[in-house]
């Protein structure tokens, strides 16, 4: 029985005061504070580095069912920390961080081992709202009424201050192109092409975890506000009290119309419970007798800042969010604030700018917006205006949950950080070697033919390539959630898998947890009531041949879970003689319905098995990942050679990774912009804690301008600008993709093959297939990145900030990163560029990847190599050709390649050129093992130390450890030393250097 012990504390308050109460029960300790919100605050140690934190303005913490995002982490062992009462405070201390509650008020501050303050608690830093879930929102579901209990919760918010050095990180991927998130806000839920993720880091090397699956708040907690409630309005002849709106159709049909807000960002289902109880707004408001396809919208007016309660704000900073799709500008003040963004019509996107706005003083705005498409959406709202202390706290808002619960997390650098949250979370997989490779996809092979005729191009021009993707609607029409091919379009699913295999591909195939109402598999599920019903009880339709209807499955109920992997198993994985090699999960946030208000989202998406969906908003790509990894391994049940789980899905949440499951961006457009906004969502998702990330590359949406470019071509292969445009934006996509976790391309029409893309004398052919073959030479450094992702809680795509701490400049540094410890990459984001700045941290000196040339020579000192400097590097713009993209590679960097290969595991690395970069002492470890088993969980690996002497110029080898089936006990390296001195332009057939054979003893070489 363990030992509590109880301390009670103000002896002296007044009577109508209640004292402070401290109870401590081994690693953790509950306190009463004396006031404040909190009437329990709750600490417990979980490791040195981990302290977590629990509050609630109940008179208890409530009993909660195990976490969703946690799990398993061993006690921390006696002595490795204290919990104290001292006078007013009480001090939890680990060998890493302390934290110090205030007895009084309950508020807490968190210091590192030298007692550096990290962290503090705001003023009134915990607030908390009794919530009751909205009836509208607890949407229906077979048999169940949801227990009045799961109905009520807590709403919360933490604040932190902030000083003005912070920088912010993480929260999971966003499209906005923001990178630091300091003095930012981000709406924290799931939606196709935004995936959140709630973590969040800083650069003073901690992080925060909160365990919450509802929909969250970074920054300001409160709604964005529509126009008329921020400021006073004018029209365009400055009559008070609304914008003008100007509609002009195809036809030159011509409407005029006062604008009280602009909030069209919402459609409105035929017959269903949100056409009786719609927002403010909605495209039904849009003039009735207005084509909006092909029209042209103005909203033009002006704007005086003043709020509805007729306050003026003391902040002259207004932070706004537009929501769109079509073709979309924005003026304020007579300044383009938002320059040309398009989204199609049927994936509105959202983004966000801020300008300064003086109270009292009228300012114009002016909205151009062409609508694109038969459905058309346009919002602009903004936040109430917060003070710069206000905005650049650290502030996060929940809207239900059983009580406040988080975990504080130190580290001496953000890759601990980031260890930390893999403690909590669950280590990363360690995913099979062909993932590393080429990927291709389109929307969507539509036949057995076309996908063995593409892997055979493939393999008929000698391009690389590992995987080949088989999209949605391979189903007969009508049988979505069948999980079965067309007969007519794949006749022999077994021996397209075959065939696959036979050419040295893989087969990754699409699966939703949608249903049609019609399948033997939903009636299976609805049957046990396991699916959400709301949308066909209203009737909803999808966008397939005259619409069917559909739901979706309650992944977080565990029976759901089991037989929705038994279905899968029964159709695609034991019935092709487990040949799927991998499994995309498609609308996994869950998607039931694009456009539609918040509150219907959570109606058509529960209530779920653990309570309702308001509270259970985010986790549900988690719960789903959690089906189809324990699925297909209950199928192998440990048998020798079972092949390693991958999924791939559309959205993420913590926790993820354990599953060994892959994100991508999700249906982004076919732009500029949008390809610079994969640099930060990318970088900010990496850091996130889920180390394996890609995209569409060349994106997913296309404007119809490419359409009708290639079109064109098709019929006179004339190369016309538009086409030129699409040739060199996909060629700047492919050469970004090489250098982050996932290379894969896919999108609507044009076909994304490079063939049909552009001709082999083209740049853009030459472009992709020299960066392929890089990518391949690259499998033995890559390989070892995924080793110590699992092993090392590593993260691959890097942003400066990781590996450069300290140096000011690359906290907001998000369009490059290193890719590895050695690989600097700088993708070129504009049309026509030839060149861009380029960043290099002062820490080292750096060598252009091609040339070998140094390009700055650093001469570090003793301390820069700490990577704890704040002097700043320097900044240069660069040649960025046509069919190259800056790339560098850190002094003191070691870069295994290996041979030229077409698939990833072709042939073994019999003879690895070892590229070493003088001026910098270097380390690396090379991991291999069999590449596609669970082997390595029984410890069958294989590692390679190797380091780098700089002032001797020496090359040692460490002694080969551990083994592995089919492992090369003798190889050659080709140790390429780079220096200032004598550059070498990099070869990767028949490069100079000294060859040294390693039969796995340690070995040193002087250079």
């Amino acid at each position: 029985m363990k030992r509590i012990k109880i301390l009670v504390s103000g002896l002296l308050l007044s009577s109508t005061m209640m004292a402070a109460v401290v109870q401590t029960n081994g690693n953790n300790v509950t306190i009463t504070p004396d006031g404040g919100q909190a009437k329990v605050v709750y600490l417990e140690v979980i490791n040195n580095q981990i302290i977590r934190v629990r509050a609630t303005s109940k008179d208890a913490l409530p009993v909660k069912p195990a976490s969703l995002i946690r799990v398993p982490v061993a006690a921390p062992a006696k002595g490795s920390y204290t919990i104290t009462d001292e006078g007013d405070n009480v001090v939890v201390r680990t060998q890493k961080v302390k934290a110090v509650v205030q007895k009084a008020t309950g508020q807490i501050t968190f210091f590192d081992a030298s007692g550096k303050q990290l962290l503090k608690e705001a003023q009134e830093g915990k607030k908390f709202w009794d919530f009751t879930v909205p009836e509208r929102e607890l949407g229906m579901k077979t048999g169940y009424t949801v227990p009045e209990e799961q109905k009520h919760g807590l709403s919360w918010q933490m604040k932190f201050d902030s000083p003005d050095d912070e920088a912010f990180y993480g929260l999971g991927q966003h499209q906005s192109e923001e990178f630091n998130m300091k003095g930012k806000n981000e709406d924290l839920f799931q939606y196709n092409t935004k995936v959140s993720i709630p973590f969040v880091l800083s650069n003073k090397n901690y992080g925060l975890l909160w365990d919450s699956y509802s929909y969250c708040r970074f920054g300001n907690p409160n709604d964005y506000l529509q126009l008329n409630r921020a400021f006073k309005l004018y029209d365009k002849s400055g009559k008070e009290g609304h914008l003008t709106g100007t509609y002009i159709d195809a036809r030159g049909k011509k409407l005029v119309r006062d604008e009280d807000s602009i909030y069209y960002e919402y459609g409105t289902p035929e017959k269903s419970l949100i056409a009786q109880q719609t927002d403010n707004g909605g495209i039904k408001n849009f003039p009735k007798d207005i084509n909006l396809m092909g029209a042209t919208v103005t909203y033009e007016g002006f704007i005086e800042p003043q709020l509805s309660n007729g306050k003026l704000s003391n902040s002259p900073l207004y932070q706004f969010i537009l929501y769109y799709s079509g073709y979309v500008k924005v003026y304020i003040g007579g300044n383009e604030v938002v320059p040309e963004r398009w989204r199609t019509a049927w994936n509105p996107n959202a983004y966000k700018f801020s300008t300064e706005l003086q109270p009292g003083k009228r300012v114009q705005l002016r909205i151009e917006w062409r609508p694109d498409g038969g459905e058309a959406y346009c919002g602009l709202r903004v936040a109430e205006p917060r003070s710069k202390q206000e905005r650049e706290q650290l502030s996060i808002w929940s809207e239900m949950a059983k009580d406040m619960d988080y975990y504080f997390i130190a580290g001496d650098n953000l890759d601990q950080v980031v260890s930390g949250y893999r403690t909590l979370t669950g280590k990363a997989s360690l995913y099979p070697k062909w993932v590393l490779g080429f990927w291709q996809s389109r929307e969507r092979y539509k036949t057995q033919d076309e996908i063995e005729g593409t892997l055979a191009e493939f393999r008929k021009r000698h391009i690389p390539i590992d995987n080949i993707v088989q999209d949605w609607n391979y189903w007969p029409e009508d049988q979505w959630g069948s999980h079965q091919f067309e007969a007519s379009r794949y006749p022999n699913p077994q021996q397209m898998l075959d065939n696959v295999h036979q050419m040295h591909g893989r087969f990754m195939i699409s699966v939703w947890p949608k249903f049609y109402c019609n399948t033997d598999n939903y009636k299976e599920l609805d049957a046990k009531g396991w699916m959400y019903i709301q949308s066909p009880t209203d009737d909803i339709h999808d966008w397939v041949g005259p619409g069917y209807t559909n739901g979706f499955y309650d992944a977080y109920d565990p029976g759901a879970r089991k037989m929705f992997w038994r279905q899968m198993d029964e159709n695609l994985y034991s019935a092709l003689g487990k040949g799927v090699d991998a499994w995309w999960m498609d609308a996994s946030e869950p998607n039931v319905r694009d456009c539609t208000p918040m509150w219907y989202r959570k109606a058509l998406s529960g209530p779920t098995a653990l309570g309702t969906s308001t509270e259970y908003f985010n986790a549900y790509s988690t719960v789903n990942a959690d089906a189809i990894y324990n699925g297909q391994r209950s199928v192998w049940k440990g048998k020798l050679n079972e092949p390693r789980v991958f999924l791939l899905t559309r959205s993420g949440f913590a926790g993820e990774q354990r599953y060994s499951t892959a994100t991508w961006s999700g249906d982004i457009g076919t732009r500029w912009e949008d390809m610079r906004a994969q640099m930060t969502a990318g970088l900010n998702y990496s850091i996130s804690g889920i180390p394996f990330w890609g995209m569409d590359q060349g994106g997913f949406c296309v404007e119809n301008r490419y359409v009708a470019a290639q079109q064109l071509y098709d019929r006179t292969k004339v190369e016309n600008e538009d086409l030129k445009e699409w040739r060199e934006l996909q060629t700047r996509w492919n050469q970004f993709g090489t250098f982050i976790p996932l290379f894969r391309s896919h999108g609507q029409w044009p076909l994304r093959e490079i063939w049909n893309i552009a001709p082999e004398e083209h740049p853009a052919y030459k472009s992709f297939v020299y960066y392929d073959k890089l990518r391949y030479r690259l499998m033995p450094y890559l390989y070892s990145l995924a080793g110590w992702a699992h092993f090392k809680d590593y993260t691959l795509m890097r942003p400066l900030v990781m590996d450069f701490n300290g140096d000011r400049e690359v906290e907001n540094i998000g369009n490059q990163w290193m890719f590895g410890p050695a690989l600097m990459a700088c993708p070129v984001g504009y049309y026509k560029a030839r060149n861009r700045s380029v960043y290099f941290p002062a820490q080292c000196s750096w060598y252009d990847l091609y040339t070998g040339e140094m390009i700055i020579d650093a001469k570090p000192n003793v301390s820069s190599l700490m990577f704890n400097v704040s002097s700043s590097g320097r900044r240069l713009v660069v040649d960025a050709p046509y069919e190259q993209i800056p790339v560098y590679v850190r002094a003191g960097a070691i870069i295994p390649f290996g041979p030229e290969m077409e698939w990833s595991d072709e042939k073994p690395a019999e003879l690895i050129h070892l590229y070493v970069y003088a001026g910098q002492d270097g380390s690396f470890q090379l991991y291999e093992d069999e590449g596609t088993n669970y082997n390595y969980e029984k410890g069958k690996y294989a590692t390679i130390d190797i380091t780098y002497d700089d002032a001797t110029r020496t090359v040692s080898f460490g002694a080969r450890k551990g083994q592995f089936a089919g492992m090369l006990k003798n190889r050659q390296f080709n140790i390429v030393l780079i220096s200032k001195e004598h550059p070498q332009p990099l070869n990767l057939d028949n490069p100079s250097g000294k060859l040294v054979s390693y039969n796995g003893k340690a070995i040193t070489i002087k250079l």
